[in-house]
């Protein structure tokens, strides 16, 4: 009995005695945090989606306390409101930024991009994408097994059955970017959501020379140029056979939009689109190519002949004779 007395002694003194020695020595070692954090962390959304670069937004809060500067920082759930109280704590100027919104870069629709194969594995655009170019022949488009839907946390995004594309909820999108990230073909891009949430896309990233890319996609952008040709603020450049608009530049005209032979560039955030211009001259022009199997169309081709295209987004399959 004796014995196991002093067992209990003994085990409770040295548990004692270690704890002593431990709150000495986390009060010798302690980090002292800075209050603000929590405060910061409080006015954030708490949705940890990870768009601002950092981890969650414990990490948010802590980069922003420590910083000397807001500028580079930035909630996209919260947006710029969320940024004004985390300044006025923090006693720091919130930058101005702009809102943005994912936008799906691909109008591969079933009806123009009709199945060359089926699918019968796991549905996962990731898996897809490591097997094979997808089941039809656009190696740059939208897999359709919506991958950025089940990423998106905020129910922003929703396959549509009659298109196979997904589309985006703006009201619900915060540009976390989880989206993008999910996309292994990388057709989701965040774009500012300019005035009046107006502003002007191309819908494809085929890369392709021009009657490639329109034979596997009846919407794909051909790379012509007529859209960057009549563009009045030289938005629009054309590489590796697709435009691209840079948003800083455009105006949003919408110029280009009716240009567009295929119905590749998008106004979007308009009532409806604008339509495409009147058709080809009656007097065909027969398209010229370097390649037997690489034509265009005989409209296409005559419109493009007939407008002065400069030489840098002529396309390279149609002899150059505008001068």
């Amino acid at each position: 009995m004796d014995l196991i007395i002093i067992s209990l002694l003994v085990l409770g003194v040295t548990g004692l005695v270690a704890a002593i020695l431990l709150f000495f020595i986390a009060q010798k070692f302690k980090v002292e945090e800075d209050p603000r954090i929590d405060e910061v962390q409080a006015v954030l959304p708490g949705a940890n989606c990870g768009g601002c670069g950092f981890a969650g937004c414990r990490a948010l809060a802590e980069a922003c306390t420590k910083a000397s500067s807001l500028d580079g920082l930035l909630c996209p759930v919260g947006g710029a409101p969320v940024m004004e109280k985390v300044g006025a704590i923090l006693g720091m100027a919130a930058p101005a930024g702009e809102p943005k919104v994912a936008v799906i870069r691909c109008n591969g629709t079933c009806e123009a991009r009709p199945k060359t194969s089926e699918y019968n594995g796991t549905r996962s655009c990731a898996i897809m994408s490591a097997m094979y170019v997808g089941e039809s022949g656009c190696a740059y488009g939208c897999l359709g097994c919506g991958d950025c839907v089940e990423a998106c946390a905020f129910g922003a995004l929703k396959m549509n059955p009659e298109t196979g594309l997904p589309e985006v909820d703006e009201n619900l999108c915060t540009s976390c970017g989880k989206c993008v990230k999910a996309c292994p073909r990388h057709i989701i891009e965040l774009r500012k959501k300019g005035e009046n949430n107006q502003r002007m896309v191309v819908k494809c990233l085929n890369q392709d020379k021009g009657p490639a890319a329109k034979k596997v996609c009846a919407n794909a952008c051909i790379g012509c140029g007529l859209c960057a040709k009549v563009c009045p603020q030289e938005a629009i450049t054309v590489a590796n056979n697709v435009a691209y608009i840079d948003f800083d530049k455009c105006v949003v005209c919408r110029e280009c939009e009716p240009q567009c032979p295929t119905g590749a560039l998008w106004g979007m955030g308009f009532p409806e689109r604008l339509s495409k211009t009147a058709a080809a001259p009656a007097q065909e022009t027969e398209a010229v190519s370097t390649d037997k199997d690489e034509k265009f169309d005989s409209a296409i081709a005559a419109k493009i002949q007939a407008i002065k295209t400069p030489r840098a987004v002529f396309p390279a399959c149609l002899p150059y004779n505008n001068k």
